[in-house]
């Protein structure tokens, strides 16, 4: 019985170490990653802002095409190639993310779920708000109400890792979760709001895929291969059916099962796999091709527009509302325990990076307004830089004193 009992609190250290290694690796990876984001951003406004910009224009505008025996034939110029097939791989990371959080780990139960989610719900809740009501009387501009309601984590966990022992890791547990959760919130409003006309033959085709990644499951395949070639065909067929493309990466990941035959983790392996190359080439590619803005001829009063301040807004003052506001409810209620050894200083200085949008509001506002005046692009990513560059600052000034 000794030995029994031995046996059983080694298996459960053992998934407890192995559950804290894939955090910290995982952590490790997006922050790191946010760095690398960052130079990618800094090389694009450094660019598009030179003697070089029509360069940079072109290098984005890129033709690509792709034909197989003229069955399928895409051509599409490289920035499109980046956000629909390069951000599908980012999206799948995202489900494996998603998966692994609610299935083992800081989402598995309600208890540990409760804060984050609830936090995340009003961090898209409030800036969604602010963003509509600065925005209200412009159908067009009104189209871009959910550009402030997504949390770049690899920005925010870049400062987390820099402000070092100053974040206690329970924080950073919490940020985590409320930025997958966040993730989540911005793959349904996608799917649900930013859809194109839908192509019934072609949808028809991607839901065949998406039962025959189900009946790989069911069957007990536990080989990755077989899933992704299977989420290949869904994506095209996603892509011609007028709905974004990126969903199928979502989908494909949530049908990999989690562990293999042996009882080995399957879906983390791959996970583990794929964050260097999503952290490291997929992000700071979508951030040099979409990050370039002309700023010459703007002046400051260009943030003023309702467009840019209504994301500014949004993400600096809607993100640090919904998520702290919802946040301290929650523990006040004792609906949901503080995170341990934070205080509420820490906890508000985190809530106020959760206002870095950068890529998912960068991603968002390209769909929200795709095929429109050039000057409405312009307007996104003035907003989104300032309220993220604003949003960094200020949480970082306030961990650093807390």
């Amino acid at each position: 019985m000794a030995a029994e009992l031995q046996i059983k609190d080694d298996k459960n250290e053992t998934a407890a170490t192995a559950s804290l290694n894939a955090f910290l690796d995982f952590f490790s990876h997006e922050a790191a990653g946010g760095v690398v984001l960052g130079i990618a951003t800094l090389a694009a406004l450094a660019f598009s802002n030179s003697p070089w910009r029509d360069l940079y224009t072109q290098f984005t505008q890129m033709p690509g095409t792709v034909d197989v025996g003229g069955i399928l034939v895409l051509h599409k110029p490289l920035v499109v190639w980046v956000n629909d097939l390069w951000m599908a791989v980012f999206f799948f990371l995202v489900g494996l993310e998603i998966k692994r959080e609610f299935v083992e780990g800081e989402l598995g139960s309600r208890s540990q779920a409760v804060l984050p989610v609830a936090a995340a719900l009003g961090g898209m809740v409030v800036p969604a708000i602010i963003y509509a009501l600065i925005n209200t009387g412009d159908a067009t501009a009104l189209r871009g109400w959910a550009i402030p309601a997504a949390t770049d984590i690899a920005f925010a966990l870049g400062i987390v890792m820099l402000l070092g022992s100053r974040v206690p890791a329970s924080l950073k547990v919490f940020l985590t979760a409320v930025a997958i959760i966040d993730d989540l919130g911005a793959i349904v409003v996608i799917a649900v709001f930013y859809t194109a006309d839908l192509s019934l033959i072609a949808l028809a085709l991607a839901l065949i895929g998406v039962a025959g990644l189900f009946l790989l499951n069911r069957a007990g395949v536990r080989r990755p291969d077989a899933y992704i070639v299977v989420g290949l065909v869904i994506w095209v067929c996603v892509l011609k059916s007028g709905v974004h493309a990126t969903l199928a990466g979502v989908l494909t990941a949530l049908a990999i099962p989690m562990r293999d035959h042996a009882g080995e983790p399957l879906a983390g392996k791959l996970e583990h796999a794929l964050h260097p190359w999503v952290a490291f080439v997929v992000l700071p590619t979508f951030a040099f091709v979409n990050a370039g803005v002309t700023l010459v001829g703007l002046s400051p009063a260009a943030l003023l527009n309702a467009i840019p301040l209504g994301i500014a807004a949004g993400l600096v003052i809607g993100k640090t509302v919904g998520v702290f506001g919802t946040a301290w409810l929650m523990i006040r209620s004792k609906l949901a325990a503080a995170p341990a050894g934070a205080t509420t200083r820490q906890l508000f200085g985190v809530c106020v990076l959760c206002g870095i949008g950068f890529t998912m509001s960068l991603f968002i506002g390209s769909l929200a307004f795709e095929g429109l005046d050039p000057g409405y692009e312009t307007q996104l990513k003035l907003g989104v830089l300032a309220g993220s560059l604003i949003a960094g600052t200020l949480g970082t000034l306030i961990l650093r004193r807390a």
